[in-house]
């Protein structure tokens, strides 16, 4: 009976500690595979959504680009071509314009504001 299947009550502490160390080491091991294999997974969706994103983005740039040239061309038939260009233009960078500074504030404002500064210092006491 000196077999692998031996009396647990015949081990020794250290030959416990021992097993109980590799058995921690086959699970943790075991942990870091499963945690390595769900980024992969997740680096695969998010590379493809990204790529998903940017096709997204270049189709609809390209299309308003044709949109804007379309309505210049059209209207410059009746006001000429350099009215035609402010009309179309004008409206167009002010929406640009007010759509980055509302988006700009936005970004400014995911810094940390002084409630969530006073939060974080009582956490960390």
């Amino acid at each position: 009976m000196d077999g692998p299947a031996e009396d647990p009550q015949g081990e020794s502490i250290g030959d416990l500690l021992g097993r109980l160390v590799e058995d921690g080491r086959g699970y943790a091991e075991a942990e870091l595979n499963l945690l390595k294999a769900i980024a992969a997974h997740r680096g695969l969706r998010a590379r493809r959504a990204l790529v998903a994103l940017a096709v997204g983005w270049f189709l609809l740039v390209t299309s308003t680009t044709a949109v804007v040239i379309g309505t210049v061309l059209s209207l410059a038939q009746y006001i000429g071509p350099m009215l035609a260009g402010l009309a179309v233009g004008i409206p167009l960078a002010a929406g640009g314009y007010f759509s980055v500074h509302y988006g700009w504030t936005g970004v400014k404002g995911l810094a940390r504001d002084e409630s969530e500064r006073e939060a974080i210092e009582r956490g960390e006491r």
